[in-house]
């Protein structure tokens, strides 16, 4: 019996893939009309803006309402400047300096340049609260290590960036900022009560929320509390009940890169790491980096599988 190519188109448009090279392949963009949600750039993507506005222009051509997403931070963090360091300041230096009104205006800029080259979605900002002086995977991308500070920041930043028409991602709920592994490599525990989370990582995300954010982005971190033993991708308790529950976010929520260490060593692999975070709640899976059609197709495969024999619902992959 083949694969229903309903659920195929189902599965797919919870997917966020990527392509290599400055040239969208033919692949990148039949996924798209086949069903496929987007691409997100990475610096090997990108050349000059005449060549990611093509590129952007094509992955339209195969589904006229594609997510182009980007990680475009300012500062350390960036693809379209990835050879000559970003023109913009990045979130430690702004949160030093202090004036949301400069904040705002910084990111309506990365937002202007991004929708005059096709992008609509960007994979920020960053508003974890870094509270750990050796965290290697933030650090200057937050906005510093006062909630309040980071809240009225994150705020800003969301509304600068919004005001363009891309779509904002605050990110990595529920706080990667007291960290002091690297999700990349591995799965770093945050190991602090609900009440401590609600204190000192949580108040930028219910400021970003307040703010319309558009999306958010899940951490690969264990936090026992609330998550057991695995990552906060995969937990209904994260995604459900604390960011749609009792934050009231309406937006999509957004995994980060389910290749990372942090959810593969959890999950055993992309594809059942796919089926968890959706069953936990999550909209949008970014896959990450390294992907070609054959990875796409095995997680819409695994996807589907798991409708089938009852892992995830239906109507769960629907609404996602």
């Amino acid at each position: 019996m083949g694969q229903d190519p309903g659920l195929r188109r189902l599965a797919l448009g919870t997917l966020l893939a990527a392509y290599p090279g400055p040239v969208p392949p033919d692949w990148a963009v039949d996924l798209l009309a086949d069903g496929l949600a987007g691409h997100t750039l990475f610096g090997t993507n990108i050349h000059d803006p005449a060549q990611v506005a093509a590129s952007t222009a094509a992955l339209r051509a195969g589904r006229p309402d594609v997510i182009v997403a980007i990680d475009e931070e300012g500062g350390d963090v960036t693809r379209l400047a990835h050879a000559t360091g970003s023109p913009y300041p990045g979130n430690a230096a702004l949160g030093t300096v202090d004036d949301p009104a400069l904040t705002r205006e910084v990111y309506a800029a990365i937002g202007a340049e991004l929708a005059a080259l096709g992008v609509t979605l960007d994979l920020a900002p960053t508003v974890d609260v870094n509270t750990a002086d050796e965290n290697p995977v933030i650090g200057t991308r937050s906005f510093g290590a006062d909630p309040k500070r980071v809240a009225v920041h994150s705020a800003a930043a969301v509304a600068g960036l919004q005001s363009t028409g891309v779509a904002a991602c605050a990110k990595h709920f529920p706080g990667h900022g007291a960290t002091v592994a690297d999700s990349h490599h591995e799965l770093p525990t945050v190991d602090v009560p609900p009440a401590v989370l609600r204190e000192r990582d949580l108040p930028p995300f219910a400021a970003v929320v307040d703010a319309g954010v558009r999306a958010v982005m899940t951490a690969h971190i264990r936090v026992p509390a609330l998550t057991g033993d695995g990552p906060a991708t995969f937990s209904r308790a994260v995604l459900h009940d604390l960011l749609r529950v009792e934050y009231g976010f309406t937006g999509a929520v957004v995994t980060d890169a389910l290749e990372m260490k942090g959810a593969v060593l959890a999950a055993g692999g992309v594809g059942t790491g796919a089926v968890r975070a959706l069953a936990a709640g999550a909209d949008l899976l970014c896959i990450g980096a390294r992907v070609d059609a054959e990875l796409v197709e095995s997680v819409a495969a695994e996807i589907v599988a798991a409708i089938g024999d009852g892992r995830l619902a239906r109507e769960r992959v629907e609404e996602a």
